[in-house]
């Protein structure tokens, strides 16, 4: 698939966006992220797909549209918690050129400038992934020592705060302590950004178990806007962002099957490749499933 301009909407999902009209200022791994003015940017969540931190060369389609309708979902349903990025201008406006404007429509943010906090704020409800990793070789994560015996996938006792460095595009996240953080942001913005993450979690989980949902684990970023307030940004709480998992399934001793990418991840553990780039083409039936498991977990999430 030729990745160097605005692909098909409808049929084939969008890889790369091409807005002339606006400055590009980054393309990461799933968003193009465009310059309006000195005080906004137009977010474009994209349907690409990424794994390990290699950009995979086709598309999952729609699932930009998803991403962003789950964001704008969480962005209100917590705007009492926290501001969060979002901007009250028209995308008509920023993009008058229809051509133009078709390639966001959906699947856009237009968002204030603010100061990223350059640490991710990852909380976690299970020990799963890097955190089982950690756990089976130190008995902590992330400077929390855990009890003995606890096996992949359990509910941990408490809800733990384990913040990650905000690795380059192809590099990976590296798992920090506190104590790190604070001495990165400052103590006192640390302390701010682990209360809010906290409070942001255990509200999502307990919006999400009502409907069939665990929120296993999720990740958080965060700028200061030119007062210094702390503000959401990015996105909160999506399948690219969180682990999901289906509740009722759900059991301790293995890895529960996620609403989310890590059903390209299972795949891509399955071939002979060294999990750099280039990533090999994801086949049809991988993109359906994977695409189901993103409308199955926002149509429960947002009723």
């Amino acid at each position: 698939m030729n990745s160097n301009g605005p692909q098909s909407l409808v049929d084939t999902g969008l890889h790369t966006t091409s807005i002339e009209s606006l400055k590009l200022q980054y393309r990461g791994k799933v968003r193009d992220i465009y310059v309006i003015d000195d005080a906004h940017w137009l977010i474009i969540a994209t349907d690409r797909v990424s794994a390990f931190d290699v950009i995979l060369p086709n598309v999952i389609p729609g699932k930009g549209k998803l991403l962003t309708e789950l964001a704008l979902f969480w962005f209100n349903r917590v705007r009492a918690m926290i501001p969060n990025h979002l901007a009250n201008l028209s995308l008509a406006d920023v993009l008058p050129d229809p051509t133009e404007r078709a390639q966001a429509e959906g699947r856009s943010m237009i968002v204030r400038k603010l100061s990223p906090v350059p640490a991710e704020a990852v909380v976690r409800g299970y020990l799963i992934g890097s955190g089982w990793n950690d756990y089976q070789a130190t008995g902590s994560v992330c400077g929390h020592t855990l009890p003995d015996g606890l096996r992949q996938a359990d509910k941990l006792p408490n809800v733990i705060f384990t913040p990650a460095t905000k690795a380059a595009l192809g590099d990976h996240d590296e798992n920090i302590n506190f104590d790190t953080l604070s001495a990165t942001v400052g103590s006192s913005l640390a302390e701010d950004i682990r209360r809010v993450s906290l409070a942001l979690y255990n509200d999502a989980a307990r919006h999400a178990i009502k409907r069939g949902i665990i929120i296993a684990d999720t990740k958080f970023e965060f700028g200061q806007d030119a007062q210094g307030n702390l503000v959401l940004m990015d996105e909160i709480l999506t399948p690219d962002s969180s682990r999901f998992w289906e509740a009722d399934t759900w059991q301790p001793g293995t890895s529960p099957a996620s609403y989310d990418k890590q059903y390209v991840r299972d795949w891509l553990e399955t071939l002979d490749w060294d999990k750099t780039s280039p990533g090999p083409t994801v086949p049809q039936d991988v993109i359906d499933g994977t695409l189901a498991r993103y409308q199955e977990a926002i149509r429960r999430l947002t009723g």
